[in-house]
């Protein structure tokens, strides 16, 4: 190799490095922001995990105890159930409904920018105040859904929605969706929209149903749209908090305490923290093994040739 060419690589491995540097300086405050806003945290968490931590006094060193106690935890084991069947009722109706809603706004009609608009609003309204918003609505006495009922002759008197399980858990699903059905709709929308129109239209011609079209292309080129819209829609459900304490305060009879809710309760109320942060790391363990199953059903990392 002749001077100059080796003066041209020197020269380019240079400028490779000073790339790699730069790159490495864009991302430090977002590496920073993750380290002492998570990272931190999980240690210090798993730490206090370890130890019999009172709100007042000598925090003492138990060991693996407080992750055994769980086990035993009746009450947790409840939560956890609970938590599991509210989140898989409440996953199937927010894609139940998102997933319509993105096709129909996909499809470029007369005022689609409204209808996206308007199907996305609740959205920004933060969940504590959506919370607090119905449970004036399904108040007995001034709110609006009761009187609605007994208006078309669905009730003979506005019945308490909040007062019974099957009628609160039904509320508290209604709130959700039309929360968060929005959010997930914008999410299948750009994978809809990211589908080649010329593969879509070449289904058309050879003669493939609409349903045939869907089934067989549209949702195979989502994969990873769906896997991204599950995992978020997945771990907000495991970490519903907010609709619970507002609305019901856990009931009726405690039949509404989700795993953060209870987490609350040990910590914040008993002031249990040791234990509570041993729940918070095994919730954290479930999230992360839920989501690599999610990712490994749906093979969002599958390489193709």
């Amino acid at each position: 190799m002749t001077g100059a060419g080796r003066k041209q690589q020197s020269f380019s491995r240079k400028r490779r490095r000073r790339s790699q540097w730069r790159g490495l300086l864009y991302i430090v405050p977002a590496m920073a922001l993750v380290i002492v806003f998570f990272v931190v945290p999980v240690i210090f968490t798993g730490w206090m995990s370890l130890h019999n931590w009172p709100l007042m006094g000598t925090q003492r060193w138990i060991g693996f105890n407080n992750y055994f106690r769980m086990f035993n935890d009746s009450r947790f084991m409840s939560a956890l159930n609970f938590t599991a069947y509210y989140t898989v009722i409440v996953t199937i109706a927010i894609f139940a409904i998102a997933f319509p809603l993105a096709t129909f706004v996909e499809r470029q009609r007369r005022f689609v920018s409204t209808y996206r608009t308007i199907i996305f609003l609740p959205v920004v309204i933060g969940l504590a105040t959506a919370s607090l918003l119905w449970v004036w609505l399904a108040n007995v006495d001034s709110g609006f859904i009761g009187p609605a009922l007994k208006a078309l002759g669905l009730v003979e008197r506005s019945p308490n929605l909040l007062a019974s399980f099957d009628s609160a858990f039904l509320t508290i699903i209604v709130m959700v969706v039309w929360k968060i059905a929005g959010f997930t709709m914008i999410i299948l929308l750009t994978g809809l929209q990211a589908i080649p129109a010329e593969l879509t239209e070449a289904a058309r011609i050879d003669g493939a149903s609409r349903w045939q079209r869907f089934r067989y292309l549209t949702l195979p080129l989502m994969r990873r749209t769906i896997a991204l819209a599950l995992i978020i829609s997945v771990t907000g459900s495991i970490l519903a908090f907010d609709q619970f304490y507002i609305m019901t305060s856990g009931g009726p009879q405690n039949r509404m305490i989700s795993v953060v809710y209870y987490i609350f309760n040990q910590s914040f109320v008993s002031f249990n923290l040791g234990y509570g942060a041993a729940l918070s790391i095994a919730l954290l363990i479930i999230l992360v093994l839920i989501s690599i199953a999610q990712l490994r059903l749906l093979k969002v990392g599958e390489e193709r040739p």
